[in-house]
Protein backbone atom coordinates (compact mmCIF):
# COMPACT_ATOMS: atom_id res chain seq x y z
CA UNK A 1 0.00 0.00 0.00
CA UNK A 2 1.17 3.40 -1.06
CA UNK A 3 1.72 6.18 1.31
CA UNK A 4 2.88 9.50 1.32
CA UNK A 5 2.40 11.14 4.76
CA UNK A 6 3.07 14.85 4.80
CA UNK A 7 3.96 17.14 8.78
CA UNK A 8 4.84 20.60 9.64
CA UNK A 9 2.38 22.50 8.65
CA UNK A 10 0.84 25.32 10.71
CA UNK A 11 0.05 28.81 11.33
CA UNK A 12 3.06 31.07 10.99
CA UNK A 13 3.51 35.02 11.29
CA UNK A 14 4.72 36.71 7.89
CA UNK A 15 8.56 35.96 7.27
CA UNK A 16 8.22 33.04 9.61
CA UNK A 17 9.74 29.53 8.21
CA UNK A 18 8.31 25.88 7.87
CA UNK A 19 9.63 22.95 6.93
CA UNK A 20 7.22 20.45 5.58
CA UNK A 21 8.02 16.58 5.19
CA UNK A 22 6.78 13.96 2.97
CA UNK A 23 7.37 10.27 4.15
CA UNK A 24 6.86 7.91 1.37
CA UNK A 25 6.13 4.28 1.78
CA UNK A 26 5.34 1.32 -0.88
CA UNK A 27 6.95 2.58 -3.37
CA UNK A 28 11.08 2.57 -4.81
CA UNK A 29 11.27 5.89 -3.96
CA UNK A 30 14.43 6.35 -4.90
CA UNK A 31 12.48 5.99 -9.30
CA UNK A 32 9.94 8.51 -8.26
CA UNK A 33 10.30 12.96 -8.85
CA UNK A 34 8.60 13.62 -6.38
CA UNK A 35 6.96 17.38 -5.83
CA UNK A 36 4.61 19.78 -3.39
CA UNK A 37 1.62 21.36 -4.57
CA UNK A 38 -0.42 23.98 -3.18
CA UNK A 39 -4.35 24.74 -3.22
CA UNK A 40 -5.63 27.57 -1.78
CA UNK A 41 -9.05 28.24 -0.99
CA UNK A 42 -11.01 28.90 -3.92
CA UNK A 43 -8.44 28.51 -6.70
CA UNK A 44 -7.02 25.56 -8.38
CA UNK A 45 -4.39 23.01 -7.24
CA UNK A 46 -0.50 24.60 -8.30
CA UNK A 47 3.22 23.24 -8.79
CA UNK A 48 4.88 24.64 -5.96
CA UNK A 49 8.10 22.75 -6.33
CA UNK A 50 9.44 19.52 -7.98
CA UNK A 51 13.07 17.47 -7.44
CA UNK A 52 13.96 14.70 -10.14
CA UNK A 53 15.33 11.41 -9.39
CA UNK A 54 18.56 13.20 -10.11
CA UNK A 55 17.92 15.77 -7.87
CA UNK A 56 17.21 18.62 -10.29
CA UNK A 57 14.90 21.29 -9.03
CA UNK A 58 11.78 23.29 -10.77
CA UNK A 59 10.41 25.84 -8.54
CA UNK A 60 7.51 28.03 -9.29
CA UNK A 61 7.78 32.08 -10.09
CA UNK A 62 6.04 33.01 -7.15
CA UNK A 63 8.27 31.15 -4.45
CA UNK A 64 12.00 30.97 -6.59
CA UNK A 65 14.44 32.28 -3.70
CA UNK A 66 12.51 31.44 -1.04
CA UNK A 67 11.83 28.20 -0.96
CA UNK A 68 13.73 25.18 -1.47
CA UNK A 69 12.85 21.32 -2.04
CA UNK A 70 15.02 18.66 -1.40
CA UNK A 71 14.81 14.66 -0.88
CA UNK A 72 16.44 11.68 0.98
CA UNK A 73 16.49 8.61 -1.07
CA UNK A 74 17.57 6.74 2.30
CA UNK A 75 14.70 7.72 4.35
CA UNK A 76 12.37 7.94 1.38
CA UNK A 77 11.27 11.50 2.31
CA UNK A 78 10.87 14.80 0.45
CA UNK A 79 11.57 18.39 2.25
CA UNK A 80 10.25 21.97 1.03
CA UNK A 81 12.20 24.33 3.33
CA UNK A 82 9.88 27.31 3.46
CA UNK A 83 11.66 30.83 4.40
CA UNK A 84 9.97 34.45 3.97
CA UNK A 85 6.60 32.85 4.04
CA UNK A 86 3.65 35.32 2.63
CA UNK A 87 0.09 35.67 3.53
CA UNK A 88 -0.77 34.36 -0.02
CA UNK A 89 1.61 31.07 0.11
CA UNK A 90 -1.39 30.28 2.40
CA UNK A 91 -2.98 26.95 1.32
CA UNK A 92 -3.16 23.10 1.76
CA UNK A 93 0.10 21.64 0.80
CA UNK A 94 0.42 18.30 -1.11
CA UNK A 95 2.87 15.78 -1.92
CA UNK A 96 3.00 13.80 -5.50
CA UNK A 97 5.00 10.83 -6.25
CA UNK A 98 5.60 10.35 -10.10
CA UNK A 99 6.81 7.56 -12.21
CA UNK A 100 5.94 6.37 -15.70
CA UNK A 101 2.10 6.79 -15.04
CA UNK A 102 2.34 5.95 -11.35
CA UNK A 103 0.89 8.91 -9.87
CA UNK A 104 0.55 9.08 -5.86
CA UNK A 105 -1.08 12.23 -3.60
CA UNK A 106 -0.66 13.04 0.13
CA UNK A 107 -3.61 14.00 1.82
CA UNK A 108 -2.37 17.82 2.64
CA UNK A 109 -0.83 19.91 5.47
CA UNK A 110 -2.59 22.99 6.43
CA UNK A 111 0.30 25.92 6.10
CA UNK A 112 -1.38 29.45 7.48
CA UNK A 113 0.88 32.64 7.13
CA UNK A 114 -0.98 35.09 9.00
CA UNK A 115 -0.18 37.73 12.19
Amino acid sequence: QVQLVESGGGLVQPGGSLRLSCAASGIRFSLYAMGWFRQAPGKQRERVASINTADSTNYADSVKGRFTISRDNAKKTVYLQMNSLKPEDTAVYYCNAAYSFYDYWGQGTQVTVSS
